[in-house]
């Protein structure tokens, strides 16, 4: 099995055409469809389903592609370390990451990011939906979350402070909260699963915030319309700092007790699978995510 004909099966897969990803390599189409041909009579399993306008993956090929793309990582890593490796960083980056950070933070990042790199494809999935690393094919993923999977490795990005907060409307018509024994009278917001939150004061005492606990009638499992709901007066929430930080700045949100600070072992983490090597293409981006976010986050610098 030769490296070069597993580029083009992941280059075919990642653009869904065998020709255009010959076209990459510097195949003609014919020589293209031979090596594919010559892949799939070696593994002995159809990789592709083939059509006249595109290819998709089929089973095998699904489960194939991640061991693929660890192949040529493999190889690309042992080059570079030989001062073999390309001067540019090329082919296809496959990133996950929580919607609402990524329109805050990274999304206006990429022009310069793809400037530097300009043959570096980003395939971007951006959703509060939590998609799994391997079965996606994703080399690279930030969670907002415990690091608790084996079967990841990953560096922290930043801490994830997160506050209780409500928008001026709301607590001048439900008034504020002065104990969290209050919490319990007034409209909470859940966002997806929230499972309590230990909340904790400097002088030792501990409490808890529980939505599931007050008079919550509203969950929400987007981000963004999580905060909007906030600001438009749907009642207390529980947010993280980086989602929040300029709207408590500006006013249109207030902290709820801010005498308490949540208990959590959360914060955002960069990851990748743990069999993958770490490909040159994950390390710029990884590297140009923590210098560009990680280094001192906006919403830390005043707390």
């Amino acid at each position: 099995m030769e490296t070069d004909t597993l580029r083009l099966f992941v280059l075919a897969a990642d653009k869904s055409n065998i020709s255009a990803a010959g076209r990459e390599l510097g195949l003609a189409p014919s020589v293209a469809s031979a090596w594919m041909a010559k892949l799939e009579k070696c593994i002995g399993a159809d990789l592709l389903h083939r059509s006249t306008r595109k290819v998709s993956l089929s089973t095998e090929g699904l489960e194939f592609l991640p061991y693929a793309r660890d192949i040529i990582a493999r190889e690309d890593a042992a080059r570079a370390a030989l001062g073999q490796g390309r001067a540019a960083v090329s082919g296809t980056l496959r990133f996950t990451a929580p919607s609402t950070f990524a329109q805050l933070y990274i999304a206006p990042l990429l022009p310069a990011f793809m400037a530097d790199h300009p043959e570096l494809r980003l395939d971007l999935r951006l959703s509060d939906k939590q998609f799994d690393l391997i079965d996606g094919s994703f080399d690279l993923a930030l969670r907002n979350a415990v690091l608790e999977d084996s079967t990841l490795r990953g560096r922290k990005l930043a801490d994830d402070v997160r506050v209780l907060c409500a928008s001026p409307a709301y607590l001048t018509e439900a008034g504020s909260p002065t104990t969290t024994d209050d919490l319990k009278n007034h409209r909470l917001l859940a966002f997806g699963s929230d499972t309590p939150q230990r909340l904790a004061r400097d002088d030792g005492t501990i409490a808890e915030f529980n939505p599931n606990a007050g008079r919550c009638n509203l969950i929400i499992d987007d981000g963004l319309s999580h905060k909007v709901a906030t600001l438009a007066g749907a009642g207390i929430a529980l947010h993280s700092l980086w989602s929040v930080h300029k709207e408590l700045s500006s006013g249109a949100l207030r902290r709820v007790l801010p005498e308490y600070r949540c208990v959590t072992d959360t914060a955002l983490w960069l990851l990748y699978p743990q069999a993958n090597v770490l490909s040159a293409k994950v390390r710029v981006f990884m590297d140009f995510l923590l210098h560009e976010i990680g280094r001192t986050p906006e919403w830390l610098q005043n707390t």
